[in-house]
Order: C-alpha cells, then sequence, then structure tokens
C-alpha cells in the first residue's frame, strides 16, 4: 500500500491544484475592474482636480473579488477534507472506530471566513490607495487627464481587445516603481535612464532596450506612445507578481488554517484532549525559505501556544508580513495520546 503523503507533501500537493485558480480569480477580478472603469467620467473628474471622483467613477468594490475569495473558501475545505483523510484511526474505549469529519461550517472555518473578507476589503483599500497616488502624481505634473486615467485601467490591446498595462491591481509601492521608471524615461537624464535599465520586471524586447540606449547615446528623446508600451509591460508584470504573492500567501494560508480547524474540531468533539495535541513547524527547506522559518524546522509546540515567531502556523494572518508574506512552510500535528490509537 502506497503511504500517506506527509504534511509537506500533502501542502505541495494542495497549493498546486489551488494557486493556479486563485491567480486565475485575482486577475479576472482585476479584468473586471478595468472593464468596468468609467474612463471619460475619470478623465473629466482629474480635469476638476476631483481625486474622489475620479475614484468612484473606478467602480471598485470588495465584490469583484467574489470568486477569488470563494476559491479561498474552496483552499480551506480542500485542505480539511484532505487533513481529516490523513489523520490516524481514532477508536473509542470499547475499540469502535470514530469517524471523524471535516465541517465546513465549523466554528473556526466562519472565522476564517470573515477574516478572509475583511483581508479582501484591505486588497481594495490597497487598489484606490495606488489609484490616488497615480493620480495626485498626474495633477501635480499637469499630465493629461485621459492618459492619465489610461495609465490607471490600461489601455486596449487590439489583439485581444482585453484592456493590459495599467497600476490598478498595484500596491501603491509598485505604483511608486511605476510612476518612478515613467519619469525616468521621459527625463532624458542619461543616469535615470540607465536606472530604468537595472529594473528587474522590465520587459526586455531588443525594441525597448534598443529606444533606451539610443536616448542615452544621442540624446534622443523616446517616443511617447513608446514609453507608454513600456510602463504597460511593467505594470503587467507587477501585476502579475502582486497576484502570484496573494495567492500564494492566501493558499498556504487556507490550507494551513484548515489544517489546524481539523484538529480544532476533534478536540472540540471531546474525542482528543487539548494537551495531548502537538504542532510541529515544517519549513520547505530550499535557497526561498527565510532564514527565520529554516531555523523554525522541527519546532514543537502545544495545539494552542504560539511557535517562536509569534505565529499559530505558517502563514497565520495575525503575523507581520516579513513572516508572512510568501511562506510556503507546513504544520504538522501529533496526537500524543497513544492509547487511544490503533
Amino acid at each position: 500500500m502506497a503511504r500517506k503523503p506527509n504534511a509537506r507533501q500533502r501542502l505541495r500537493l494542495l497549493s498546486e491544484k489551488f494557486e493556479p485558480l486563485l491567480q486565475a480569480a485575482f486577475l479576472a477580478a482585476i479584468d473586471d475592474l478595468r472593464s468596468n472603469a468609467q474612463i471619460t467620467r475619470i478623465a473629466e473628474r482629474l480635469e476638476r482636480g476631483d481625486i474622489d471622483g475620479a475614484l468612484r467613477a473606478l467602480n471598485v468594490d470588495a465584490v469583484a473579488f467574489r470568486l477569488f475569495e470563494e476559491g479561498v473558501r474552496e483552499a480551506f475545505v480542500g485542505g480539511g477534507i484532505a487533513a481529516t483523510a490523513a489523520l490516524p484511526i481514532l477508536r473509542e474505549p470499547n475499540g469502535a472506530r470514530l469517524v471523524a469529519r471535516f465541517d465546513a461550517r465549523s466554528p473556526g472555518a466562519e472565522q476564517f471566513m470573515r477574516e478572509l473578507s475583511g483581508r479582501n476589503v484591505q486588497v481594495v483599500e490597497d487598489v484606490l490607495l495606488a489609484a490616488r497616488q497615480h493620480m495626485t502624481q498626474g495633477l501635480i505634473y499637469g499630465r493629461n487627464p485621459r492618459s492619465v486615467a489610461l495609465d490607471i485601467v490600461g489601455r486596449v490591446d487590439r489583439s485581444t481587445g482585453r484592456r493590459t498595462g495599467g497600476i490598478l491591481g498595484l500596491t501603491s509601492k509598485q505604483e511608486e516603481y511605476v510612476t518612478t521608471a515613467r519619469q525616468d524615461l521621459l527625463s532624458g537624464d542619461p543616469d535615470r535612464l540607465r536606472h530604468y535599465l537595472t529594473l528587474k520586471r522590465r520587459d526586455r524586447r531588443r525594441q525597448f532596450e534598443k529606444a533606451v540606449e539610443d536616448a542615452i547615446r544621442d540624446a534622443k528623446p523616446i517616443p511617447l506612445h513608446l514609453i507608454d508600451r513600456m510602463i504597460g509591460k511593467l505594470s503587467d508584470s507587477y501585476l502579475l507578481l502582486r497576484g502570484e504573492t496573494i495567492t500564494r500567501t492566501e493558499t498556504i494560508g487556507a490550507l494551513n488554517a484548515s489544517h489546524r480547524d481539523t484538529f480544532d474540531q476533534l478536540v472540540a468533539s471531546g474525542n482528543v484532549q487539548a494537551n495531548q495535541v502537538r504542532k510541529i513547524w515544517r519549513a520547505t527547506k530550499d535557497n526561498r525559505t527565510r532564514d527565520s522559518h529554516r531555523n523554525l524546522d522541527s519546532e514543537s509546540v502545544g495545539i494552542n501556544e504560539l511557535f517562536s515567531n509569534g505565529l499559530q502556523y505558517p502563514c497565520d494572518p495575525s503575523g507581520s508580513a516579513r513572516e508572512v508574506i510568501n511562506c510556503r512552510c507546513a504544520v504538522d500535528y501529533r496526537i500524543e495520546y497513544f492509547t487511544n490509537l490503533a
């Protein structure tokens, strides 16, 4: 009989299943926002200096991310079912086998979904903050209001009919990177143009690179339409990174949270006592693993205790960003009540 996958293997298999689905849901949400933004109205409001009115015309709200939220819920439930299936055989005092099922409506599951909704509200706030920053910079530099609107929602790709290249969906920090890159390309300053060529996420196609090299060598301005394309590609790259980051963090968080809830449900049933359950941190041992998490590998604490980094489990949303973002670690649970094991 094939051996059951361990905690690390199970987490990897489940994340490989759910991450692509969540990535697609996140990008679909951004496409929805782009498609429903009122570009003419945004430009009109910016012409009047009315940033709040321009933001309202973006029509950004949390409803656009409901499918993403539902995908995270499915990952949570899938993780709980998998964790339950991996439980050791438990028996009652009379020898009868205990039946364990994962309850997707448990108090822990309901709390997880409430917290997820709160995090999605934060994503929306981040989207609006980045858009506000870009609008403010556009007004400061006297840019054409419609161009600013298109910078935000993207320009139509004639080959697909879809809008691409907007900063909508980026973090405020990513928006700053994009704005600085545009200013570098517009500056004509050789040092700033060289700075653009250091950006790891720029599009390296020869047409773009040559335009920058020519501008440095000949003090030749880069055509505006080419700058729009270059910055659009940079924005798209940051959007993919943003989607990957949110997707990985939420997927791993959901899977580890449901693993925890599986054992909380066992304890709540009275079949296992909380002081009989230990949890063990399982680091993903590769060159992308944080040193602090690698050092946590095999650390064991009680089910209701915190690991030494202050987390209940890897990707615990109550933790700091530096401990949580892009974490891929797993958590294992052990029941130290061997008289109840077959």
